[in-house]
């Protein structure tokens, strides 16, 4: 469409100069004592047209005269800005190839042309638009070099510059360079064992660059070093919201630190609350509800306070079976055995572990745990049943001395001297298994 209005512009242009070339009859006279010049208009207006083509390239071959040594000093800078953006792109190579000398001695190169152009650059020159990226960003990779040599006064002297770099700077570019930075000198941190200084740069990130993927690993690694495991596992729901674990590794990370974070309790009242900060899913497995069931009985012995935790967990192994493994069911039944009998007799408990045992009547460990509540509600005859028909099975060490001993504590109570005796015997003989 272009084109067609541009041949008719010129078919125009042309009909108007034919219709104005071909009937103009007037003449220009130009007197010039002692002569006389007559002249067709037509030929004076090409005059003029020629004579104004000429005054204009000949001006245009002036100002190209007298702008060559401009030019030539534009050529000389831009060869030096590609001279520096080679030099920057051979050090993240050799960065990344493992050739730190080199790659340090590139982006020192870098930083020397950067001086050298801004030395030699006058207010007519205009800078490149993100040479300060360049700067910073050849610093980062001065810096990162020597943190792989082992340079540490290198590395915080590049560091600084970096950092000094983002003072009054609003450019982002920069500024995503100088969390880059910043990034790097958590992880520096965290390879020299200071998780403190790690912690700090961390903090020092905005706020959407510290919900990074990069920064919440690094300050859950920080955390877990200091030992603050209520922030690290604030820092892992976040890290497995993110789709940073999968489904098995951040279900065995949440109960590590689940129990690492109810290990950090010293009573029973910040014990209470270690469980209260936890989710709904981490109070529901099983490792985390046995460990903080053990750790409330060591600190105040109160069974009252671990039942409610129990009780799912037990309701749980007797209706779905297949949800526990024998070696979980052992623990439970043994929590449970410690608690029940560390509190009042409750015969609705009772009747639910004997319905339980029935149900699964190979499950030994039931045998044990109505054995103990049976002892704990003074039915010795019952008790006296399930504890010598659970002990010879039981595989948890623990769980059989306890079993025995309170065989032989039934012996003694029947007055039954050589039985008694011989419970004692093996329950020792486990303790030395």
């Amino acid at each position: 469409m272009r084109a067609a209005l541009w041949l008719i512009a010129l078919f125009a242009v042309a009909v108007a100069s034919a219709l104005l070339a071909g009937g103009n009859n007037s003449t220009v006279t130009v007197f010039w004592s002692p002569y006389r010049v007559d002249l067709s208009m037509n030929l004076v207006l090409l005059l003029l047209v020629v004579l104004f083509a000429v005054l204009h390239f000949a001006l245009r071959a002036l100002s190209a005269l007298f702008e060559l040594p401009h030019q030539a000093r534009r050529w000389r800078l831009q060869q030096k800005e590609r001279a520096m953006h080679a030099m920057l792109l051979d050090g993240l190579t050799q960065l990344m190839s493992g050739r730190y000398v080199r790659s340090a001695k590139s982006a020192t190169q870098v930083l020397r042309l950067e001086a050298l152009l801004a030395e030699t650059r006058t207010a007519d020159d205009v800078a490149p638009r993100h040479v300060q990226q360049l700067r910073v960003l050849s610093h980062l990779i001065a810096a990162e070099s020597a943190q792989a040599l082992r340079d540490r006064d290198a590395r915080e002297t590049h560091l600084q510059a970096v950092l000094d770099e983002a003072q009054g700077s609003t450019s982002e570019a920069v500024l995503e360079v100088v969390e880059a930075a910043q990034l790097s000198a958590a992880r520096w941190s965290l390879s020299d064992r200071d998780a403190p200084a790690a912690l700090r740069w961390l903090d020092g990130l905005r706020q959407g660059t510290a919900r990074r993927t990069l920064a919440l690993r690094m300050r859950l690694k920080a955390s877990r070093i200091e030992h603050k495991f209520e922030e690290a596992l604030d820092t892992a729901r976040l890290l497995s919201k993110h789709g940073a674990f999968t489904g098995a590794a951040a279900h065995s990370l949440l109960r590590e630190l689940a129990v690492a974070s109810l290990n950090n309790a010293h009573d029973s009242a910040q014990l209470q609350r270690a469980w209260d900060g936890l989710e709904r899913q981490e109070r529901e497995l099983p490792e985390v509800v046995l460990h903080a069931a053990e750790r409330m009985l060591q600190l105040s012995g109160d069974a009252s306070l671990v039942m409610p935790w129990l009780t799912p967990l037990w309701n749980r192994m007797v209706q779905q079976p297949d949800s526990c493994t024998p070696d979980l069911r052992l623990r439970v039944t043994q929590m449970l055995a410690r608690a029940l009998v560390s509190q009042p007799t409750d015969a609705e408990w009772l009747a639910s572990i004997e319905r339980a045992r029935q149900t699964y009547p190979r499950w030994v460990e039931l045998a044990y745990l109505a054995g103990m509540v049976c002892w704990h509600h003074a039915l010795w005859g019952k008790a006296q049943q399930m504890l010598e028909q659970a002990a010879p099975q039981l595989s948890l060490p623990e769980m059989q001395r306890q079993a025995w001993r309170t065989l032989a504590l039934l012996a003694e109570h029947k007055e039954e001297t050589v039985r008694a005796q011989m419970c004692w015997k093996r329950a020792a003989e486990v303790t030395l298994v």
